[in-house]
């Protein structure tokens, strides 16, 4: 299949490649950050219009509602270059309100749409074992559903209607937050009250706290690696999303704004492009406490 790629980056270039791997062929459009394995494994054309107009779906992966609407409808942008039957496949994180209305406009030149964001972080992306949340046509599902198993593991078509992928990727962020300060919590608590937060992290990991946030991202936190897998200021972006929708529907998320604003202390202090476990050093800073000085 010959398949159009917009967006790579951490997440979007592993998941490209594993298609290549797999025997589909790419196309993207050049941009000077393009990197050289993607060069070498795709036909690298001028823009989203003509990466359209070769290809038999299109996926994009960029990092908010405005880049997605920015990509399909700009000025030599890949709307402009659709063909009745392509299939669109957005599989970054973004507004269901918004991806209601890109679908319609897509669907309105004669092509399917999908929304299928994903959660697995960089690691997840490398190794194709991506969760994937789909929303979108039954039909498109079945068509795109190979490509997904090349790209993830836990593949869902959580609903026929555009948007209901989003929604599930909304709730995912809330669920990854919460974990994520529960862990810096847990571990600032431990450290404080002078029991070593690596042996505690053991521990913990064989009960019913355990989680893949406890292993992954509470070793980051005793080690003080932050290089991003999932960027603080992009997880800030997932909270606003699901307190705009709570907003609109007259809910209540009051631990979700609590995570919000430790994202934000961690950006306005410089932490905006670090991995989002390093949300711990907000907790940390309240605390004048490092869990790293009692190692």
């Amino acid at each position: 299949m010959k398949i159009g790629f917009v967006g790579l980056g951490i997440m979007g270039r592993p998941m490209a490649l594993n298609l290549h791997n797999a025997q589909h062929s790419l196309v993207v459009y050049d941009r000077a950050s393009l990197a050289d394995d993607i060069r070498a494994a795709a036909e690298v054309v001028a823009d989203g219009k003509t990466v359209a107009q070769k290809s038999e779906v299109v996926i994009l992966m960029v990092p908010d509602t405005p880049d997605v609407q920015n990509v399909l409808f700009s000025p030599n942008g890949v709307a402009e270059g659709l063909k009745p039957g392509t299939l669109v496949i957005d599989m970054s994180s973004i507004s269901p309100i918004a991806t209601k209305e890109f679908a319609k406009k897509i669907n309105a030149l004669g092509c399917d749409y999908l929304d299928a964001p994903v959660s697995g972080g960089e690691v997840g992306a490398k190794q194709a074992t991506l969760t994937i949340m789909v929303g979108g046509p039954e039909k498109a599902f079945a068509k795109a559903k190979p490509l997904f198993e090349l790209m993830g593991k836990n593949i869902t078509h959580v609903g026929s209607e555009n948007g209901d992928g989003q929604t599930c990727k909304v709730a995912n962020q809330i669920i990854v937050a919460l974990n994520i300060q529960a862990c810096a919590e847990a571990l600032v608590f431990a450290a404080r009250a002078g029991a070593d937060p690596a042996k505690v992290r053991q521990a913990l990991m064989g009960g019913f706290a355990s989680s893949r946030i406890l292993e992954v991202h509470a070793e980051r936190m005793l080690n003080g690696s932050f290089n991003p897998g999932f960027r603080i200021r992009l997880h800030q972006k997932d909270l606003n999303l699901a307190m705009s929708a709570a907003k609109e529907l007259n809910l209540s998320l009051p631990n979700t704004a609590v995570a919000q604003q430790m994202f934000s202390s961690c950006a306005a202090h410089g932490g905006a492009d670090l991995d989002h476990s390093a949300l711990i050093l907000a907790i940390e800073g309240l605390a004048d406490f490092s869990i790293r000085d009692k190692k």
